[in-house]
């Protein structure tokens, strides 16, 4: 029996305890409420450039291997994420030893040396330059996406910042970064695992008691002048042997009401190998290896975006082909057994990830941080009462042609962009 509690600490720290005793390790994680949309202007990447300086060592262990060598002790594997609105540090830990975990963290997030500066500067330099071609333009899709998506607002910078931004950063804006975002009110300590919540409290009390801060800066959020409402097409010169495609669309931030459905439509599009993408452009037309759906959802904003790659000669034909399925599911209702076939994988899913210790520290504690805690039971009764026609009505409303942004990296040929730009208009026309 999996039970989440949840304790606020007087100094603002909301704990989250997943007791789980069926396992024999656990997951302790801290999330906080930072990421790439709050980084300063010409400071972009801070946010992620501050994760990577805090396993440089505190005033507790001195160096990186210091660091890794006590959760080692432990029986951990420390590691982070940064991504567009959060940043989590995070480790497997023997259930004997999760305060002394606690104490690790604390240490790196209170008391951390912030040594290193310009040789983390050349590392994150080195990871940036993997999304740049030989003539420094971008060519992540993700990131042109983005760009088009939420243009002259954070959300559309890359999360790792560009070359410039990265080599501005200095000890000063690490220590004020550190200082504006890094406090208990947006941050929530989640333990999942063998473990009873009152004795996490208790610890959590007293590794981050004498944390304090005052409230986070307040977070720009897009606004309707920021959503361009016409599609938008760009292609990018690379020299790969194959192109790659990237088809979003704007969408939902995370608390609307169709989200469930949006999820349903990016399985019965994109969601393996029974999906109508990856069985119309691999099994039937051979033109391409895979195809991925993902979502992108933020406090007011959000995307669907489908990424594949195939031949220069075969990029019409593909865009073609997944245009007219984005047509198909807007158009006609979901067979009923499509449906139940897709629920019932999905429901499935959510029944799996009651064994993993990082999923349900994910659910409860990134759930908490954004204000959007679900039981898997709350999931699964909404995903019951998914309709054929509320798939159909939110199809409608995302795949909308001035919600489209299109992205085509790699080596492009001439006449290319034009046939593009006839194939998102026969889109608009038929939609």
């Amino acid at each position: 029996m999996i039970r989440p509690f949840m304790h606020t600490l007087p100094n603002g720290l909301r704990v989250v305890c997943v007791e789980m005793p069926h396992l024999h390790s656990v997951e302790l994680a801290i999330y906080l409420k930072v990421g790439g949309r709050n980084d300063p202007s010409g400071r972009e990447g801070l946010s992620h450039f501050l994760e990577h300086i805090l396993f440089r060592g505190t005033a507790d262990f001195g160096s990186s291997l210091a660091l890794e060598a006590a959760f080692e002790a432990i029986g951990g594997a420390p590691n982070a994420a940064t991504d567009t609105e959060s940043t989590c540090y995070y480790s497997r830990i023997h259930p004997d030893h999760v305060k002394h975990g606690m104490e690790i963290f604390a240490s790196m997030i209170l008391r951390p040396l912030l040594a290193g500066i310009d040789i983390e500067k050349r590392i994150i330099a080195e990871e940036a330059r993997e999304d740049l071609n030989e003539l420094g333009e971008e060519v992540n899709p993700d990131t042109i996406v983005s760009r088009m998506l939420w243009p002259r607002h954070p959300l559309g910078m890359p999360t790792i910042g560009s070359l410039e931004s990265i080599a501005a950063i200095d000890r000063a804006d690490l220590e004020s970064h550190l200082r504006s975002f890094y406090v208990p009110e947006a941050a929530v300590l989640t333990v999942s695992g063998p473990v009873r919540g009152h004795e996490i409290f208790a610890a959590a009390q007293d590794s981050f008691g004498c944390w304090h801060g005052n409230h986070p800066p307040a977070t720009r959020l897009v606004t309707e002048q920021q959503r361009p409402r016409a599609p938008r097409i760009r292609c990018v010169y690379d020299s790969d042997s194959q192109m790659n495609l990237q088809i979003a669309f704007l969408g939902m931030a995370r608390d609307d009401s169709r989200f469930m459905a949006l999820r349903f439509l990016r399985r019965i599009l994109a969601g393996g190998g029974s999906s109508r993408l990856y069985l119309r452009l691999r099994e039937e037309l051979g033109i391409i290896y895979s195809v991925e759906g993902s979502i992108g959802a933020y406090d007011e904003t959000g995307c669907l975006a489908f990424d594949l790659s195939t031949s220069p000669e075969t990029l019409i034909q593909a865009v073609d082909a997944t245009m007219t399925e984005l047509l198909k599911i807007a158009r006609n209702p979901v067979p009923e057994v499509e449906l139940e076939r897709v629920r019932h994988s999905y429901i499935f899913d959510l029944d799996y990830s009651r064994d993993s210790a990082y999923e349900m520290g994910g659910r409860y504690g990134w759930g908490e941080l954004m204000g959007v805690v679900r039981s898997i039971e709350e999931d699964q009764a909404e995903a019951r009462q998914i309709t054929s026609a509320m798939l159909q009505e939110t199809a409608r409303v995302l795949f909308a042609p001035e919600n489209l942004r299109l992205v085509a990296v790699g080596p492009w040929k001439r006449g290319m962009k034009k046939e593009l730009r006839q194939l998102v208009k026969k889109y608009a026309v038929h939609f």
